[in-house]
């Protein structure tokens, strides 16, 4: 998962300025994006990228919504720098391997023909990219963030691994209920908003 592959065919330019390019390129260009940024073995870029996500969401979170983190018997600062490094350095990686293993599992009964894991690591990773926006305190904005990053992630598991929208869809449902719907609140904006869930 954080191997640094030293000269990646395909993969993703590292640095702040590759982190930039990289989250426009999803948001507009998506199927070109998973079709020349996702390349085998190149996972640490990424990683990165969603840990960045995260990091961003969840400052923006902390700072804006109050009294939504459980307290810490510490200063408001050093209490948002624990549990900010908590969900970036700990939780995110977490659960970027666990749902990685799950979508996995899925396409090994949904596709016959995939590509290598580490690519499927990468797809969920990138299609997190509109989450950047999701710690904002909007809920219709969460909302939005949270269902782009679930088309992302069904048109990356469809270029990626070579298969029709629809057999991405079935194989990316639970997945992006993870890390979409859990992970980044979709489905709690959505109670906000007065629309039930059914699960």
């Amino acid at each position: 998962m954080t191997q640094w592959i030293k000269d990646p065919h395909g993969g993703r330019d590292r640095g702040p300025r590759g982190l930039a390019r990289a989250w426009v390129e999803v948001l507009v260009r998506p199927r070109n994006f998973f079709q020349v940024g996702v390349a085998p073995g190149d996972q640490a870029p990424g990683l990165l990228f969603a840990m960045t996500v995260v990091l961003i969401a969840a400052t923006s979170h902390y700072l804006l919504v109050p009294d939504n983190f459980p307290s810490v018997p510490v200063s408001p600062v050093l209490e948002g720098l624990f549990w900010i490094s908590l969900l970036v350095l700990f939780v995110a990686p977490f659960g970027l391997h666990v749902v990685s293993a799950i979508q996995t599992l899925v396409l090994l009964v949904v596709v016959d023909d995939r590509a290598g894991i580490s690519q499927t690591v990468q797809v969920i990773a990138y299609a997190t990219a509109p989450c950047l926006v999701a710690g904002l305190p909007a809920p219709a904005i969460r909302v939005a963030a949270c269902a782009y990053g679930t088309v992302l992630l069904w048109v990356g598991l469809q270029v990626v691994h070579r298969t029709s929208f629809v057999r991405a869809l079935v194989a990316g449902t639970i997945p992006a209920a993870l890390v979409f719907g859990y992970g980044f609140g979709g489905f709690g904006a959505l109670e906000v908003l007065g629309i039930a869930i059914p699960f």
